[in-house]
């Protein structure tokens, strides 16, 4: 049997207000990592501007863009000459007064695969995303890359093991997950450290799930109170960790990925084949109430 790798690149930077600075650091990662021998390449959530929503202002409408748009053109382009798919989060304005969290795709030969919206918005202090997004109306989707079949979900799709179990049983060979979370600047260390570890561990137990391996692309740094806590990770198909990032500093990493490890770890551990899918509709239902 011939052996399938793909390498996959992932870039965690900070982020301030100046836009053009941010598609540099953007373009300059992607440009390493390609260089290192990345073909699938994925940056951070919303990494053209500061997370704007750790406050609720109708300004920041102003930093949207359609989808086809300005910045797939300038990924398009840069994908077609570096020969590399590339995930890029953007905020997308579908319409007037209408908006999503988006991710397109941008293939190795610069075409437009298409763009997956976040389904899952949060609400939380530091994170008033439902202000600004609207939840996405596409589905689940899987984009066929060049070099692999993927699926794309978005920061807070990461704790719902719904979302990566439909996004698996579509057909994707791994899991991206754009990211932008972290910790108040001024919060102890064992919280720290208890709210990463359940943020790795329950994307780790997508992969043990499906028998895909999750690629995690995080921010880093200071941005007003928030200090985003970096970490982003590439686990195997069967949730083992390969690589992990720093908490503070921006790095640019590239792994190589053995793409016949799913296989393998689905014929050991066969939990697709043993689920009981005509037990599970109550999973339909918010809450199971008692009669």
């Amino acid at each position: 049997m011939s052996i399938r790798t793909v390498k996959v690149g992932l870039v965690q930077h900070s982020c301030s207000s100046d836009l053009g600075s941010n598609l540099s650091k953007a373009e300059k990662g992607i440009r390493k990592a390609s260089q290192e021998g990345a073909q699938i390449i994925c940056l951070q959530e919303l990494f053209n501007s500061l997370y704007f929503c750790d406050v609720e202002d109708h300004d920041n409408f102003k930093l949207a863009e359609s989808i086809p748009g300005p910045s797939t053109d300038f990924f398009s382009s840069l994908a077609k000459e570096l020969s590399v798919v590339i995930i890029a989060s953007l905020f997308e304005k579908r319409a007037e007064g209408l908006y999503h969290n988006t991710t397109a795709v941008l293939d190795a030969d610069g075409s437009y695969l298409g763009k997956y919206r976040k389904m899952h918005i949060p609400d939380d202090p530091g994170y008033y995303e439902k202000f600004y997004f609207t939840p996405g109306d596409l589905g689940y989707k899987v984009f066929n890359t060049k070099f692999a079949k993927i699926g794309v979900l978005i920061c807070w799709d990461q704790w719902y093991p719904e979302a990566a179990r439909i996004t698996s049983l579509m057909g994707a060979e791994m899991l991206f997950y754009p990211t932008a979370i972290g910790w108040h600047k001024d919060q102890d260390k064992p919280t720290n450290e208890e709210q990463y570890q359940a943020w790795q561990t329950i994307q780790r137990s997508h992969a043990v799930a499906n028998g895909v391996p999750v690629v995690s692309v995080n921010r880093v740094g200071i941005e007003g109170d928030m200090k985003f806590w970096g970490g982003s990770f590439v686990c195997n198909a069967f949730g083992r960790v390969l690589f992990q990032a720093d908490h503070n500093e921006e790095e640019v990493y590239v792994h190589e990925l053995d793409m016949h490890n799913s296989d393998r770890y689905r014929t050991h551990w066969p939990f697709l084949r043993d689920r009981r899918i005509d037990s599970y509709s109550p999973i339909l239902k918010r809450f199971i109430d008692e009669d």
